[in-house]
């Protein structure tokens, strides 16, 4: 009688192997309908690996925005926007989970606060009807480029030179040179600074999507989020302190619950929907939809946004992507570093938390 396998295939197993098929076609859908996989044209793959080319791999952690900290709470919806949409989560009176994502871009989960100026903020919304939208925006005005061939073309350009450990200021130059469109975003860049506190933050959706309301009828808006805590006192994170923004939401976090409004800004007739390196005026008609409210943190590593994907092509009845390319892009990067990820024996429950890799 012969006797089982050494090693037999466990549910678990076959499980995050079934995960891995489905993410990988998600992806390869996404990345069909972008182009990217037309001749010449760049993959999500190809994306991913000058990430991490460019800030180490690091088992378990995600590819850009690898430090961050889970956040929890629920959105309370004003009803101000049930006219605009038919997604649930508006409705008058509506309270609607959420969890979140605070963290800082890069793919180095080491790195101090102060690394750069940028913050980040990803929610997850679980409708009451099994439905979710998801959505990570930044603390910035406009994205640097508008289509997956320059944001590659940016990867590589910033790539650290193996002599230095920096990039090569020659071939920034002439990357910056080669794009005009990244004048806006490269404007806010030389003036801003690292805030020292995530919760002081306006966090942008950059990219457009739809609303769809009830007669059918579609409104391009952007979104962004807007803090009720007050931005006095946040001079700039402390250079000694590489990881304040952690501490720091812990202290405000004890003191009682952070608030945004989620505020959703119309476009008019001539504003770009497709292109995020152009920003739209500011006297949009502009609608206070609820406030987000977050009432408690964890870490990461066993905190409930570990592994949420923030695809944001994911959205409830009601919203709708644009036909910015960067979107499709996003859903499709996301998803490979997701698989990576999920795949490495570090990120798994049990196992010895990821360590930095010598470089």
């Amino acid at each position: 009688m012969t006797g089982p396998s050494a090693h037999p295939p466990t549910r678990t197993v076959w499980r995050w192997a079934l995960i891995g098929l489905i993410v990988a076609a998600v992806a390869a859908a996404f990345a069909y309908v972008g182009g990217w996989l037309a001749p010449k044209r760049v993959t999500p793959a190809r994306v991913i690996d000058a990430m991490q080319a460019n800030a180490g791999v690091y088992p378990g952690f995600r590819r850009n925005h690898a430090k961050g900290i889970c956040v929890t709470g629920r959105f309370e919806s004003s009803g101000a926007l049930a006219d605009a949409t038919t997604a649930d989560l508006f409705a008058t009176g509506r309270s609607t989970p959420v969890v979140g994502r605070l963290a800082i871009p890069g793919g180095n989960p080491y790195a101090p606060d102060n690394s750069i100026p940028i913050r980040s903020f990803a929610l997850r919304f679980d409708l009451a009807d099994g439905e979710q939208w998801r959505t990570g925006m930044n603390a910035m005005p406009v994205f640097p480029v508008s289509t997956p061939l320059a944001f590659f073309e940016q990867q590589l350009a910033t790539h650290p030179d193996p002599a230095t450990g920096k990039p090569d200021p020659a071939k920034v130059k002439a990357f910056f040179a080669g794009h005009p469109e990244t004048a806006a975003f490269l404007a806010w860049f030389k003036s801003a600074k690292p805030s020292a506190s995530y919760v002081t933050e306006t966090y942008r959706s950059i990219n457009a999507f739809y609303l769809r309301d009830a007669a059918g009828q579609r409104h391009a808006v952007r979104w962004q989020v807007v803090p009720e805590q007050p931005p006095a006192g946040d001079g700039g994170t402390a250079a000694g302190d590489p990881d304040l923004l952690a501490a720091d939401l812990a202290k405000r976090l004890g003191e009682g619950p952070l608030r945004w409004h989620l505020q959703m800004i119309f476009a008019a007739p001539d504003d770009p929907v497709d292109d995020a390196t152009k920003a739209w005026p500011s006297d949009r008609r502009t609608v206070d939809a609820g406030t987000i409210v977050i009432d408690r943190m964890e870490a990461q590593a066993e905190g409930p946004c570990r592994d949420v994907n923030y695809d944001p092509t994911i959205l409830p009845r009601g919203m709708e992507v644009s036909n910015d390319p960067l979107l499709a892009a996003r859903s499709a990067a996301y998803a490979i570093s997701y698989l990576r990820r999920t795949s490495e024996e570090g990120h798994l429950p049990g196992t010895q938390r990821a360590k930095e890799p010598q470089r």
